[in-house]
């Protein structure tokens, strides 16, 4: 047997991320203000796209630039590309197919991987690198809070409630406005508010979630085990300390003069206003992507916000003008590639705006109980039951959901927060919701009388009303919440307290 080289045909298929699928993906994922940011990089780069006017008229004439040569770096595309032929390869279904034919691959999206460093340039070169941007930025307080949220907080409906109170923080960290419109709002009792407030007052800093000085004061001392009766006193009558009524505060604290000294010098050694020491950039306000209301017959609307929608257009009278113009071969390959990227980003905007509205209705579709009815009505649901339902893969609803948010009676939610787990029903039927699970534990244990419930008993009756639940779940979700176990509550039942 000899070996020998030879030349040999074959036929094979392969997905190949071409620019255009690079920069659809792209677009898809980006928030309202990062799309903002790349459509005016784009405006400038290609003369052929033109903003359209808010008022949908028509803009006329605009001045516009000498046709540019094509750039050195830049490769023609071949020679006889109609303009017509790099329209036809998006002809096509783009709800949830993207274009991969291979007449598209001489497309360069050297833009767009300029402007998202992330994904690095088409060309892989670096580039020029800016000092600035190797620095690491500071966190803010929310970013700060929301990361401890996530980590302490398992429960979705209590996650919720720890976002508004987040929202509610002025620039010190105190809280302002009432709890009572947070629970008014999310339709749970005003109990279930103030469990999660006391739990979000031990995050860090010491002293963040506080509605008054004395609060703020108070929670940090209590994290340094520094909060004694005396001290307490002090707190309580902190109008003589501001005006250095050393007796009074002798008196009422119950101290001698060493003491009293000792215990100004740790007050002193507080922070007032914990939040200040974290970023001071301003918050930006969130700019809802989707808006939901009420009809008329009680169905609920849902539609884009037309005001984080970026309008451009493919100015084909410029481009009709110019071609008829050009001589060279660099300038038609140059035009035929700006007017083949133009047309792909106005398509691949529109695909991306009737996605999200597509995962948007689908969510209010089955989250309608909680819109409806509250917090403990919120359902289990995971990507695979949006992507199933709207007939799309589950990568492209996770990137849909990814920084994008939507205005509801209940609030503004981003939309991945409607994602929750899910438990079993004993009778075959739907799944039950882990957080309306979570609610019934403990409204049983709430409603314990003479009879302290064991874990095994909870099951026992989860199980009667068709939730399939294991024990050790109950015991999870149990000290989730921080309830003592049977054998706690019933010594502390038996000494009446």
């Amino acid at each position: 047997m000899s070996l020998a080289p030879r030349l040999d045909l074959r036929q094979t298929q392969s997905l190949v991320m071409t620019p255009q699928l690079q920069q659809a993906i792209k677009l898809l994922q980006l928030s309202n203000l990062e799309l903002t940011a790349f459509i005016e990089q784009e405006l400038e780069r290609n003369p052929l796209l033109e903003r359209e006017d808010a008022d949908g008229a028509d803009p006329g004439e605009p001045e516009r630039p000498e046709l540019p040569a094509a750039a050195p770096d830049e490769p023609p595309l071949l020679d006889g590309m109609a303009p017509g032929a790099a329209d036809d390869g998006f002809d096509v279904d783009y709800d949830n197919l993207y274009n991969n034919d291979s007449a598209s691959d001489g497309i360069e999206g050297e833009a767009f991987a300029q402007w998202s460093r992330g994904g690095g340039r088409a060309d892989f070169d670096d580039g020029e690198a800016n000092l600035e941007q190797t620095l690491a930025g500071g966190i803010s307080i929310r970013d700060h809070l929301v990361e401890q949220l996530n980590v302490d907080i398992a429960e979705p409906a209590d996650r919720l409630i720890g976002l508004h109170l987040i929202a509610m923080l002025d620039e010190s960290g105190y809280l302002v406005g009432d709890i009572g419109e947070v629970a008014e709002k999310l339709a749970c009792p005003r109990e279930r508010v103030e469990s999660v407030l006391r739990r979000v007052q031990r995050f860090d800093p010491a002293g963040i979630f506080a509605r008054s000085l004395k609060e703020c004061l108070a929670l940090q001392l209590a994290e340094l085990d520094r909060l004694d009766p005396a001290m307490q006193a002090m707190l309580d009558n902190l109008p003589l300390l501001a005006r250095r009524d050393l007796p009074g505060l002798m008196r009422v604290c119950g101290v001698d003069a060493e003491d009293l000294s000792e215990m100004i010098a740790e007050i002193k050694a507080l922070d007032p206003k914990p939040a200040l020491r974290f970023d001071s950039v301003v918050t930006q306000a969130i700019t809802p992507d989707v808006l939901m209301r009420r009809g008329q017959d009680g169905s609920w609307l849902v539609e884009l916000n037309s005001d984080t929608l970026p309008r451009v257009l493919v100015d084909t009278r410029y481009y009709a003008k110019v071609a008829g113009a050009s001589k060279s071969r660099e300038d038609k390959s140059y035009l035929a590639e700006r007017y083949q990227s133009a047309n792909w980003l106005v398509k691949s905007l529109h695909q991306r705006a009737t996605t999200i509205l597509k995962v948007a209705i689908e969510l209010v579709r089955q989250q309608d109980a909680f819109f409806r009815h509250g917090i403990q009505h919120l359902r289990p649901l995971v990507l695979r039951d949006i992507a199933t339902a709207i007939s799309m893969h589950e990568s492209t609803v996770s990137r849909v959901t990814s920084n994008k948010y939507i205005s509801t009676p209940r609030g503004i939610y981003e939309l991945k927060y409607f994602f929750t787990q899910a438990i079993g029903s004993a009778d075959g039927g739907d799944a039950h919701s882990a957080e309306s699970v979570r609610h019934r534990i403990k409204a049983l244990i709430d409603a314990e009388d003479a009879q302290i419930l064991s874990d095994d008993r909870i099951v026992e009756i989860l199980k009667g009303e068709g939730v399939d639940i294991a024990r050790r779940t109950v015991a999870k979700y149990r000290e989730a919440m921080n309830i003592p176990s049977s054998v706690q509550r019933r010594r502390e039942k038996s000494l009446g307290m």
